[in-house]
């Protein structure tokens, strides 16, 4: 069937509606002090059924419901998910957050020095695994509650482990963003980093230094909640040995091995040196509860921790594959073709474009493989080179999914999967305070109006012919 085969009745307007539902549900709970994503579930099930009333076709929409759920993308998520936070339950119940406090402090960290730490080993990770959810998923969990027990404002803190994962994003030759803008610009991988350098280093150091100027003790305005309120009293180096789960899990995953495999062998080594050392008795793990006729333990309630995002990633890719079978993305970029002539009114409507498409699919690899094609054509005509149309494809790709409340980097950062607190975070917040991202909007702003790296020699630029 063809994909961009679905009518609605108003068109693409009618498309769009629920799209327009679904983020307006999410503002209105977001600034209502209700950020759980289990509170979005009904929002988008209502989108839902608004484009099923509006669709001409129900049964070819159902098909692409479907479609857009049974992606291998939204089965490595979802599983991403699960394990990761029965992970981050293993780590926590061993006592490692308490060791990672006692370690902060033997080492005299302030809280905004601490949130900047964050800030650099998230952007180290992501720089050498290539992942911005994988990231999220190990350093969330470690570093979120130690932080928050020291003082550290959550959503602040959760900020910065968001903007260090998004940097590895943008720049990592291993990143699908980094792959994708190279190849539909048919330029090479290496030398789009090295002409990106200029870009993300310094919005890199412009977000270092608000964190360190921003992440002190947070106030009763800030209103802090600790996961762990026992955290400072029993801060103690016993649980360190457990220092090797990550570590292995971050090498699995710098070895190219896959996020699921690296997870599951994160498991395997928590499980075995909780025990080992006793951190961890054999009952807490999985124990049968006669009053409430249920099993329970740590790997339960870890794989509980990515129920909410699970089911939300499940109906938003749902409620995302309609609008792309509506013909959205090939309406947009057919619209806009050869709109503008000269290098900046290029460049700015590639930008506008991608942008546009980023905030309907909430996914920006899917956005710059349906919008390279029309930049590729779009900037040669205007004289730009390979890397300088990579490069605004992967900073614009990096940014507005890290910032907007709907997206699943800020919905994932804001949960219990990645916080390892029972407690969920407002993701407009934490995604506001993704300086990363920030600075990057600021240059790419900066690089259109100013023409700054427009010139950038493209040493492979045969490669396009």
């Amino acid at each position: 069937m063809d994909n961009t085969a679905l009518r609605f009745r108003g068109g693409l307007l009618g498309a769009l509606l629920p799209f327009a539902l679904f983020v307006g549900g999410v503002a209105w709970l977001g600034l209502s002090g209700a950020p759980d994503e289990r509170g979005f579930w009904p929002v988008t099930l209502l989108a839902l059924i608004l484009g099923l009333l509006l669709v001409e076709d129900r049964g070819a929409w159902s098909e692409a419901v479907l479609r857009g759920m049974g992606q291998p993308v939204v089965a490595l998520m979802i599983t991403a998910w699960l394990l990761a936070g029965c992970l981050g339950a293993l780590l926590a119940g061993s006592g490692f957050v308490e060791s990672l406090l006692w370690l902060a402090r033997a080492a005299s960290l302030s809280s905004a020095a601490y949130v900047a730490s964050a800030f650099l080993v998230a952007c180290a990770l992501s720089t050498s695994t290539g992942t911005s959810l994988g990231t999220l998923l190990v350093c969330g969990p470690l570093l979120h509650p130690a932080g928050v027990a020291l003082g550290a404002e959550p959503a602040l803190l959760m900020g910065a482990i968001l903007a260090g994962a998004t940097f590895g994003d943008s720049l990592s030759p291993l990143s699908d963003t980094t792959i994708a803008s190279a190849l539909t610009q048919g330029a090479d991988v290496p030398g789009v980093v090295r002409a990106r350098l200029k870009y993300a280093l310094p919005a890199a150091a412009a977000s270092l230094a608000a964190y360190l100027l921003l992440g002190g003790p947070a106030s009763a305005g800030g209103a802090p909640r600790p996961p762990t309120p026992t955290a400072a009293s029993t801060a103690s180096p016993r649980a360190l040995p457990m220092a090797v789960v990550p570590v292995l899990v971050v090498g699995l995953l710098a070895r190219r091995r896959h996020l699921v495999e690296s997870l599951l062998f994160g498991i395997l080594a928590a499980l075995v040196l909780s025990l080992a050392f006793g951190l961890l008795r054999p009952g807490q793990l999985l124990y049968i509860d006669g009053a409430r006729y249920s099993a329970r333990g740590l790997l339960l309630e870890g794989l509980e921790r990515g129920v909410g995002i699970s089911v939300f990633t499940l109906l938003l890719m749902g409620l995302v594959a309609t609008v792309e079978a509506a013909g959205f993305v090939r309406r947009l970029v057919a619209a806009t073709q050869g709109l503008a002539a000269r290098a900046r009114g290029a460049e700015l409507l590639i930008v506008s474009v991608l942008s546009a498409v980023v905030v309907v699919t909430t996914h920006s690899v899917v956005a710059i493989l349906a919008v390279g094609p029309f930049a590729r054509e779009t900037g040669r005509r205007a004289g730009l080179t390979a890397y300088r149309r990579a490069n605004l494809l992967d900073l614009t790709a990096c940014t507005w999914p890290f910032l907007l409340p709907f997206c699943i980097p800020t919905i994932l950062a804001a949960s219990p999967a990645a916080t390892g607190s029972p407690v969920p975070l407002p993701p407009l917040e934490v995604g506001l305070k993704n300086a990363y991202s920030w600075a990057l909007v600021a240059a790419v702003a900066l690089a259109i109006l100013t023409g700054f790296g427009r010139t950038e020699s493209a040493t492979f630029e045969a490669v396009e012919s």
